[in-house]
């Protein structure tokens, strides 16, 4: 068995090689100690296209969500690298448009570690105030990047994570302390207002024939469960209640996808035993689908070999799920005022969502978006949005789009959470129209 799997091993590095030659693209990677016992690992890959230098293409750092995924590992393998999990080219790779920085964030996730469960992150302040620490130290050691527009583009709890590294970052370019061009923040299917979500779960799935007046009726139950402990600033009992109201869900929908209501579950994903704990049960439904059974041999196998510099004692995702325990506490809070001071701060922000994501259903976002105190918010409102054609579909409507002064809204087709995963052409393209290339 041992010699079978040694030569499963080789055979895996040997692929790996093989086709990460192809790509032939520029890349460096390194740990930053951004506290005492908390070590946050990035991996960076220059741009790599034929018709122009990285120099003259924008750069764009990659948040994944949980908290507790891997943008080393899902978020570049699963979504946007230049590689996909099988190791193949990926023909729609951001790499090709953009150079890609992914940070395995916050400490504890992914290839990042801590000596200690009390080093891991608390709350969205802590979060932002360890990747200013990183990006310091990133911007000084890569000096070309300086000057190039920096973008910061995240999926779910990393878009909650995104807004508030984004006005921190905002700060520490004024007062001198990281010297960067940063051009603005995406959100996408982002956990920016999560009782906004929750609220809207159930007439989402109603109106798409998922639920029926008696399972409308429970999961609306539910979820004003939820509302009332976030009224009373009751954050753990919320992140609680928000575990019992997607069982709720589950229960009433035959196990319906959080993540693309037209998927099926994987078995990861399905219902557990009645019995099985509320943080269980969220680590099973939102971090363990970033650490699936051939990713994590990837990550812990070749792609660890590869990179050479990850300490014996650390296993790629092995603090996963202590990441998120420790950051339920803040789960439930909402950020709409970072948003707000983004904004006003001139910064640009666009927000991006799945037209089939539920946990950060469109509705949701919708309804947070209509909370802003920005003073362009009325004019936004009574915009028509445009459409966009498909790019793998010619005369087919891949999305809509909206954009106001220093804020944009796409409105993603056929996508669910993970929309570069499921549309990864129409993703591309609103990279490039983002990062102002179209």
């Amino acid at each position: 068995m041992a010699r079978c799997c040694t030569g499963a091993f080789l055979v895996a590095t040997l692929l790996f090689t093989a086709c990460f030659d192809t790509v032939s693209g520029k890349e460096a990677w390194d740990y930053v100690d951004v506290r005492d016992g908390a070590h946050m690992f990035w991996w960076l890959y220059y741009a790599n296209s034929s018709s122009s230098s990285f120099q003259d293409l924008p750069l764009v750092m990659w948040l994944q969500g949980g908290p507790g995924g891997s943008s080393c590992g899902f978020g570049n393998f699963a979504e946007i690298g230049p590689l996909d999990t099988k190791l193949q080219p990926r023909e729609t790779s951001w790499v090709n448009v953009a150079s890609v920085l992914f940070v395995d964030n916050p400490v504890g996730t992914g290839y990042s570690y801590t000596d200690s469960y009390d080093a891991l992150t608390k709350d969205v302040a802590m979060v932002a105030s360890d990747m200013m620490v990183l990006l310091q130290h990133f911007f000084s050691k890569k000096t070309e990047f300086q000057g190039i527009p920096f973008y910061i583009f995240s999926e779910s709890y990393g878009g909650k994570m995104a807004s508030a590294i984004s006005l921190e970052l905002t700060k520490a370019i004024r007062k001198g302390s990281i010297k960067c061009n940063f051009a603005g923040v995406a959100l996408g299917d982002s956990w920016i207002s999560p009782l906004d979500s929750v609220l809207t779960w159930g007439p989402y799935l109603y109106s798409t024939s998922l639920l029926d007046d008696f399972g409308l009726g429970e999961v609306m139950r539910a979820a004003k469960a939820v509302q009332s402990a976030v009224e009373q600033e009751k954050y753990d009992t919320a992140t609680q209640l928000w575990g019992i109201a997607e069982n709720v869900v589950e229960q009433n929908t035959n196990g319906v996808n959080f993540y693309n209501i037209l998927t099926p579950n994987s078995d990861l994903l399905k219902s557990s035993t009645e019995n099985e704990g509320y943080l269980s049960a969220l680590q099973r439904r939102h971090v363990r689908p970033l650490h699936g059974q051939s990713l994590d041999e990837l990550m812990n196998g070749p792609i660890r070999q590869k990179l050479g510099i990850i300490p014996k004692n650390v296993t790629w995702g092995g603090q996963s799920m202590d990441v998120f325990s420790s950051m339920s506490g803040d789960f439930m809070k909402p950020v709409i005022d970072i948003v707000d001071e983004l904004l006003a701060e001139g910064v640009n922000v666009t927000v991006y969502n799945g037209q089939l994501d539920l946990i950060v259903d469109t509705m949701g976002q919708e309804l947070w978006v209509k909370k802003l105190k920005w003073d362009g918010l009325i004019k936004f409102n009574q915009m028509k949005w445009t459409a966009l054609e498909d790019p793998q579909s010619t005369g087919q409507t891949g999305a809509f789009y909206k954009t106001y002064k220093n804020f944009a809204f796409y409105w993603i087709l056929k996508a669910g959470h993970m929309i570069p995963s499921d549309q990864g052409s129409m993703a591309l393209r609103m990279l490039k129209m983002v990062t102002l290339q179209e």
